[in-house]
């Protein structure tokens, strides 16, 4: 009876966790917000140039990838609730303030880039760590991949509510109801994630099969030991260049939409670029789990390469589908395997703290091609030359693949 009830607790965490990502993951709705902001329609002379619309997102990817380090860090010291807290509200906060400060770069590229993405990491880097306490070790994949997946899920749910209101009240009213909406739901949601008591030991699972590939940490790493292996650089490398990617797409695909195809309204490209992403995260957390992380990343690796080289051929509705399935299985298989890495190499006592370390890597790829992007669409009017660079950049990540493999492979047999 007690296992079942502590069960039940466990499951009701996991819920929770997935359900607050799903609150405050307004930041992959900007690509809607942008292509309102270019646009000639652009409500009261909300007329920016693409580097002017880009800078609210990249300060955001930063600013949420410093609070995920430095909430994990606090989490790993008092718990997650009080953390995940105050992500939610500054989640909303920011929202709110960016539609009352009007027309303006500054403005909102402090309110929505800093407070929002400052919110949204701290929330974020507070949900994997207590959920995956909560299970066996044996389910990290998985696990990790529903609670992000609550994340990629939000931008489904942002997208088409963010497109509906910008239609009907505006960019400032829809980014002050947006805010209220986040602050309500997700604080309600966080009181409700906690992590085990003291000594809890997750059942473990009756069809447990042991796999060899997840070459699972023996002991818990401090973060300045991490720092000392050669496989955490070789793991940052990956995560920056790989995410980078994704994050170009997702910041620009509705302008993309515009552009190769005609679509003026691409709120239904951005929801499927979200859907697709969200089963990445889950379906790619499955898989590392059976096939291993390395092997999955080698996968995500060669896909996102062939499929960047043809990317500036998605001239129809059906090519650009496809190459939005493939962006976002890609890019969503990365946010589950990456922190399930961290947790098989270096322990879940300090998870929270180390994931953040290598989480930088990300923060990182939000200045690297999305910046690149807008560069080149404001001089070309297109995307094209990105796309090549893009694939130059994940066909290195085989190389490095190779590396990690072999890294992981001499420890192993070092002992």
């Amino acid at each position: 009876m007690e296992s079942q009830a502590m069960q039940k607790k466990a499951n009701l965490v996991l819920l929770a966790c997935i359900l607050f990502n799903v609150s405050i993951g307004v930041l992959y709705a900007w690509s809607v917000l942008k292509a309102k902001l270019t646009s000639s329609l652009g409500e009261g002379g909300w007329e920016w140039i693409s580097q002017q619309a880009g800078l609210p997102y990249t300060i955001a990817i930063i600013s949420f990838a410093a609070a995920l380090l430095i909430g994990g860090r606090i989490q790993d010291k008092i718990g997650p609730r009080a953390v995940i807290t105050a992500g939610g509200v500054l989640t909303g906060v920011g929202l709110i303030l960016s539609g009352l400060v009007g027309d303006s770069v500054v403005g909102v590229t402090i309110c929505y880039g800093a407070i929002s993405g400052i919110g949204a990491g701290l929330g974020y880097g507070c949900a994997t760590p207590p959920a995956l306490k909560w299970f066996h070790p044996s389910k990290k994949g998985l696990v990790s991949g529903l609670i992000v997946g609550g994340f990629g899920l939000s931008a489904v749910c942002f997208s088409l509510l963010t497109d509906a209101l910008l239609n009907r009240v505006g960019i400032q009213q829809t980014l002050v109801y947006m805010g209220v909406v986040v602050t309500a739901i997700s604080v309600l949601i966080a009181q409700l994630i906690k992590n085990p008591p003291v000594g809890y030991i997750p059942a473990v699972p009756l069809n447990l099969i042991q796999s060899a590939t997840q070459n699972t940490a023996s002991i818990d790493f401090h973060w300045k030991e991490m720092l000392k292996t050669k496989r955490f650089y070789l793991l940052f490398v990956m995560f920056l260049l790989s995410s980078s990617v994704g994050l170009m797409i997702i910041g620009n695909i509705a302008r993309i939409a515009q552009t190769q195809i005609s679509m003026e309204d691409a709120a239904i490209i951005v929801a499927l670029l979200a859907i697709t992403n969200t089963l990445g995260r889950v379906i790619g957390g499955l898989m590392s789990d059976k096939i291993g992380r390395v092997n999955a990343l080698f996968v995500v690796f060669a896909l996102q390469t062939l499929n960047m080289a043809g990317f500036a051929l998605y001239q129809s509705l059906p090519m650009l589908i496809l190459g939005v399935i493939l962006v976002g299985f890609c890019y969503g298989t990365l946010l589950s395997v990456f922190p399930s890495m961290t947790a098989d190499q270096y322990g879940l006592k300090n998870f929270g703290t180390n994931y953040g370390v290598l989480f930088l890597s990300w923060g990182l790829a939000g200045v690297v091609a999305p910046i690149m992007a807008d560069v080149i669409y404001d001089a070309n009017g297109n995307f094209y030359t990105a796309y090549i660079v893009a694939a130059i950049m994940m066909a290195s990540l085989i190389f490095v693949n190779f590396l990690l493999r072999s890294n992981l492979a001499s420890l192993k047999r070092s002992g």
